[in-house]
């Protein structure tokens, strides 16, 4: 059709260029002989320029009635703010009405508490609670501003020399808010054109790190390394300015959404056989790992020199709240101008502070906790090895005992659903109070869900023995429901 429209329009030009060849045949215009087809080409482009000096057409304006306005009013329906919420969306989590420790109170009840991540059992203890009282009196409540804009108290300043002493790095940082931490510590370093590999099961305030920084994300098979080091080595070979951009490794030392330990060792190794950057998240591990709970480099013997960002939320084992990143100085300055978190936040409340510094004291004199730690989760271990329906999926040393179902009920809504109904009969029937791994819309992570138990060093082996029990019965009259 193409062809035979060209054709035409070849024929019509020829055309008109024999008609015009006769009349000017003999015309000569300054030395030079004027045939038909130039006429036409003139002719052609005294229209072309014609036509582009003229104004397009617009419809005269003419302002709208106030009907008509009424009417476009009352047909326009604005897009909602929010997604529309389902039925899901509606659960409301219990609420504590006590302080976290191993025994709380929800609705006026007293249970068992396996949901919070008081791991050392700090929440309450007495030495925290002094520094806390001196630093209101002395203090007040909060800072009022950011660190460099007169928010620098002190304390601060201590406290990220004690976390520098304790871990035996050059220099930290204090974060006002421990899940910014990692959000902000990422985007300060990465930046667009780098390459990011990070674990596939990273929590939601690294993913959301790793989305501000605008990097290549490249994701691996969690805590697989022949997943690792395949994607290190095709993005080292295939990539033609591998050598020439900025390349780093992303993963947790205690996996939040698993329970699964990194093996820091051998990705150390790959680290250095492929040059890459390592940053770590501690906020699980610190004060839990090693035998002085300095966390994943202490549990593996490795130097912490070779990490070359470390991060963790003080929220857990210290039983404070904020974050800290620790490192060499030149690590830790730089953040101090482009980390967003520590720029433009308030800075962290001096009384939180002063129990951080507490916390690391009382580890530091009587480790006793991380020994207790220890052997509570795994005697919780052993009174879960045989529990019907579900398996345990974390680590035998890791603080967070995950439980995922054996056999998937074939959706992940439905999974949820079953593991919420056993969690709920727990509290109800034996007053024990565990977690589903529930994600939020935001959270990407692929990882099946389960039930987590926070273990902590208050717990008496009467409480571990009462919630394995409790899960058990549980787990048998809702498999046996659901068959």
């Amino acid at each position: 059709m193409a062809s035979s429209v060209t054709d035409v329009l070849h024929a019509a030009v020829d055309w008109v260029t024999l008609a015009f060849e006769a009349p000017f045949a003999r015309a000569v215009v300054f030395g030079v002989h004027i045939g038909g087809h130039l006429f036409v080409e003139g002719l052609l482009l005294v229209v072309i320029l014609y036509l582009l000096s003229q104004k397009s057409y617009k419809p005269p304006k003419r302002p709208l009635t106030k009907k008509e306005i009424d009417e476009l009013c009352d047909e326009w329906t604005p897009e909602s703010l929010i997604p529309p919420l389902t039925k899901e969306m509606w659960r409301e989590p219990p609420v504590l009405e006590s302080a976290a420790g191993p025994h709380s109170k929800i609705n006026g009840k007293e249970v068992v508490n396996f949901a919070s991540a008081n791991y050392l059992g700090l929440i309450g203890h007495e030495k925290l609670l002094d520094s806390c009282t001196s630093a209101l009196e002395k203090y007040g409540v909060g800072s009022c501003g950011p660190r460099g804009f007169y928010g620098t108290i002190d304390v601060h300043l201590d406290c990220e020399a004690r976390i520098a002493k304790f871990l035996g790095t050059a220099d930290s940082i204090l974060y006002s808010y421990g899940l910014s931490t990692m959000f902000s510590a990422i985007p300060a370093f990465c930046k667009k054109g780098d390459v990011i590999v990070v674990d596939e099961g990273v929590h939601w305030g690294i993913q959301n790190g790793l989305y501000l920084s605008r990097s290549t994300i490249i994701y691996f098979k969690h805590n697989d390394m022949a997943s690792l080091k395949s994607t290190l080595e095709k993005i080292t070979l295939e990539n033609k300015r591998a050598k020439k951009i900025r390349r780093y490794i992303v993963i947790e030392a205690v996996y939040q959404n698993s329970g699964q330990i990194a093996p820091l060792d051998e990705i150390i190794r790959l680290k250095e056989k492929y040059r890459f950057r390592v940053l770590l998240d501690e906020s699980n591990s610190f004060g839990v790992l090693g035998h002085s709970g300095k966390g994943l480099s202490e549990y593996y013997r490795v130097p912490i020199e070779k990490i070359d960002i470390v991060t963790a939320a003080m929220g857990h084992a210290l039983a404070a709240e904020g974050g800290f990143c620790t490192g060499s100085a030149r690590t830790i300055d730089h953040q101090r101008l482009s980390s967003s978190g520590y720029v433009f936040s308030a800075s962290l409340p001096p009384y939180l502070a002063t129990a951080a510094i507490s916390a690391i004291d009382v580890l530091e004199e009587n480790p006793t906790p991380i020994t207790k730690l220890k052997e509570n989760i795994a005697i919780l271990w052993a009174g879960l090895s045989d529990l019907q329906g579900l398996e345990i999926a974390s680590d035998p040393h890791s603080p967070i005992v995950f439980l995922r179902l054996k056999t998937s009920t074939g959706s992940l809504k439905s999974d949820l659903q079953l593991l919420e109904e056993i969690a709920d009969q727990v509290l109800k029937e034996d007053s024990v109070f565990v977690v589903t791994s529930k994600k939020s819309t935001l959270d990407k992570c692929p990882l099946p869900v389960g039930i987590k138990l926070f273990v902590s060093a208050a717990h008496s082996e009467s409480d571990i023995v009462k919630a394995s029990e409790a899960l058990k019965r549980a787990t048998v009259s809702m498999l046996t429901n659901h068959a």
